[in-house]
């Protein structure tokens, strides 16, 4: 008797099931690294928890017991938050940056700020934050304390990372490669990696002494020191039994993935029956005390002996508003989505489950069904037919083709005569102002395209015999509209006594300034054009002159020089401002006469942070540009060369905000607009300078962080 075989349908139906168990106990493994959105500083008892139902995903955070809660600055969305010893961090939505606050005083550092290379999986440990790289998967750790570069900080860039963990004194993660385990840090617990040997691991949290994880078939395990039972993780537990983690000095607890519930085992002060009729979202440890987000309604509740009251056993919630149980997110849910996620996140995206059903609660997969036969084919067509049709769809090809080739044409003609470019046109037309004529009393307005030859333009403009500048209006600035008024050439060069060599104040971005008096008494500050016979150099004139007349005349403020008018006559370009009569910001700074500490109100550290403003000019050679001689010497940590000696070394507080300052400037100057910082992250970065000026800073500053760079 032969064997009939089995048909492809069948092996690619086996398959499809296959793959489909495996990638559902995948995904859920995948999901018990996810970030968390409650941490305990347990040094002083204090609880935070991003918040949720509002437009910003913020910090809020309460200390064990106190009456009321602290709101933390700044009010801006968090992706995930975690603590330390007495201090904690948040990781910021998008991964561009984090946070970092000490839990007595609260007040704020940066740690971290790059948009081009986001970060994940933010930890914090008694000492220490590390973080994964997005898109490398390479771990940066931060070490407070400690300035040394010592190789054992952080792991190799060589080695890539799914997720890690950080305790007292070390970190681990789970590599990439293999799922194997890998630790580093400054004290005997980097052995527990030796401890789990070539195990492969899907998760893995970090504990005072000791680390638990699930392995890739979903069992629990734990390694490191087991003084209390910490390692005895409960008889009898199956595969993908539990969901999350959270380990302290002397306990460990899972939550049940079944109904939510929390069981601990360790120390016995942390076994509790309330905590069987509780189901959770997620939990956190600190040394002595567990909290975890309820799903009844995502309050937190804490227990434990380091905890001085205990809520599971009183039935109460700490005085948090709701927390979100995920970090809002627009990426795709390989788990399916929170139930009301788009309300917790007001918008701003979905929250994912965070374990997918797998297991016990999964259901067995359907009996595989016999292929059915497969059906009759169907006669073919006549002959006459398919060439009917065929020659429609060659005619179809042909007319589509040459359209095709056609339309690359055309781009390539306008790209090549300049009729596409836009780099011109953004000068001329973004709030380019409209001249009118007054006296023909047509309305007609005189435009001026990308060809038109500016000698032609200016003598349409003498021709007119009167014109009455209005520009576009835009917001709030409407009513600034008819301020820039229209001078002739005489009268300016009255004002200013013939352009007067004596009457020279300096020099701007396309000509000469120099001050002047207007008929009415008025004292300005005319800008004049260079003069000269080259074609480019008047075309340069001329671009310069209308982009800063299209943008004076929309910019109105308190403190920036007012644009009082223009001139148009012939090649003569001319801007009319107001009149300094405090002088300019740089004499204040660069003076030669200025010797005198008392003199100036921009001679002390403290004065120059609060305005942002810090420079040295060599004592020979002309001015440079702020940018082009400060930024290489701040990216080489070359900060004190560019400090003004007149003003005095500053001190230890006023060092670090100074340096605060340099970098914020520093990200501030990128050539394009999206490298740079929010305004938000501008003037809190500001703000912190001035405090930790005023020697109110906490206890985490640049000087208790160092960087590992390789």
């Amino acid at each position: 008797m032969t064997t009939k075989p089995i048909s492809p349908s069948v092996t690619v139906t086996l398959f499809i099931v296959i793959t489909v168990i495996f990638s559902s106990s995948s995904s859920s493994v995948h999901g018990l690294g996810s970030a968390s959105t409650i941490a305990i500083s347990y040094g002083n008892g204090t609880v935070c928890g991003i918040i949720s139902g509002e437009t910003n995903q913020r910090i809020e955070c309460y200390r064990n017991g106190e009456t009321r809660n602290i709101a933390i600055e700044p009010n801006i969305s968090f992706e995930s938050i975690s603590g330390g010893r007495n201090f904690f961090c948040g990781l910021r939505s998008g991964g561009i940056s984090f946070l970092c606050w000490n839990s007595d005083l609260f007040q704020q550092k940066r740690i971290y700020f790059n948009e081009s290379v986001a970060l994940k999986d933010l930890n914090v440990g008694d000492d220490q934050v590390c973080a994964i790289e997005n898109g490398t998967s390479i771990v940066r750790c931060w070490w407070r304390g400690s300035n040394q570069q010592n190789q054992y900080l952080s792991p190799s860039n060589e080695e890539q990372f799914q997720s890690i963990t950080s305790g007292r004194g070390f970190s681990c993660g789970i590599l990439m490669s293999n799922g194997t385990v890998r630790c580093w840090g400054v004290n005997s617990n980097i052995e527990i990696a030796n401890q789990f040997g070539n195990f492969s691991m899907s998760s893995l949290v970090a504990g005072d002494s000791h680390v638990c994880g699930l392995n890739a078939t979903g069992f629990l395990c734990c390694r490191g020191n087991n003084s209390q039972g910490q390692l005895n993780v409960p008889l009898n537990s199956g595969p993908f039994e539990f969901s999350e983690l959270a380990l302290g000095v002397s306990h460990s607890c899972a939550i049940r993935r079944t109904n939510g519930s929390v069981v601990c085992w360790g120390a016995e002060e942390f076994s509790s029956n309330e905590l069987e009729s509780l189901s959770f979202e997620s939990i956190v440890a600190g040394l002595n005390f567990t909290c975890g987000l309820t799903t009844r309604n995502l309050s937190i509740v804490c227990w434990g002996p380091g905890w001085s009251m205990n809520t599971t056993a009183a039935g109460m919630d700490l005085p948090l508003p709701k927390i979100i149980p995920g970090p809002c997110t627009r990426a795709s849910c390989s788990c399916g989505i929170y139930p009301d996620s788009e309300t917790f996140c007001s918008g701003s995206g979905n929250i994912c489950r965070r374990t997918c059903q797998v297991g016990s609660t999964t259901p067995p997969p359907p009996p595989l069904a016999l292929p059915s036969p497969p059906p009759v084919a169907p006669p073919p067509p006549p002959r006459s037919s398919w060439i009917a049709r065929n020659r429609g769809l060659l005619v179809f090809a042909i007319v589509g083709s040459v359209g095709i080739f056609s339309g690359l044409v055309t781009i390539i003609y306008c790209i090549w005569t300049g009729i596409c470019c836009w780099s011109h046109k953004k000068i001329h037309n973004s709030v380019q102002p409209t001249i009118t004529g007054g006296g023909n009393g047509n309305g007609s307005q005189m435009t001026s395209g990308p060809f038109t030859p500016p000698f032609s333009r200016s003598s349409t403009i003498r021709r007119q015999s009167s014109r009455a500048m209005r520009r576009q209006r835009s917001g709030t600035s409407s009513k600034h509209a008819d301020r820039a008024e229209e001078f002739t050439l005489s009268e300016l060069a009255a004002a200013t006594d013939n352009f007067s060599l004596v009457n020279k104040i300096g020099a701007g971005s396309f000509g000469t300034v120099y001050k002047g008096k207007l008929p009415d008494g008025r004292e300005v500050a005319i800008k004049r054009g260079e003069t000269g016979p080259r074609t480019k150099k008047f075309q340069e004139k001329e671009s310069a002159f209308q982009s800063e007349l299209a943008f004076l005349s929309r910019l109105h403020h308190k403190h920036l020089v007012g644009l009082v008018g223009f001139c148009e006559e012939k090649d003569e370009r001319l801007l009319v401002y107001e009149y300094m009569k405090n002088g300019a910001i740089y004499d204040h700074i660069h003076s030669k006469s200025n010797v005198d500490k008392d003199s100036s109100v921009l001679n002390s550290w403290k004065m120059r942070i609060k305005r942002a403003i810090f420079r040295n000019e060599e004592d020979e050679g002309s001015p440079v540009s702020v940018v082009d001689f400060a930024v290489p010497k701040i990216m080489a940590g070359e900060l004190d060369k560019i400090l003004d000696a007149r003003v005095g070394q500053p001190g230890i507080n006023e060092a670090e905000a100074v340096e605060l300052v340099a970098y914020t400037a520093l990200h501030c100057v990128h050539m394009e607009g999206k490298e740079r910082p929010s305004m938000i992250d501008i003037v809190a970065n500001l703000e912190s300078a001035l405090a930790i000026c005023d020697e109110s800073h906490g206890s985490i500053s640049s000087a208790t962080f160092s960087i590992r760079s390789e």
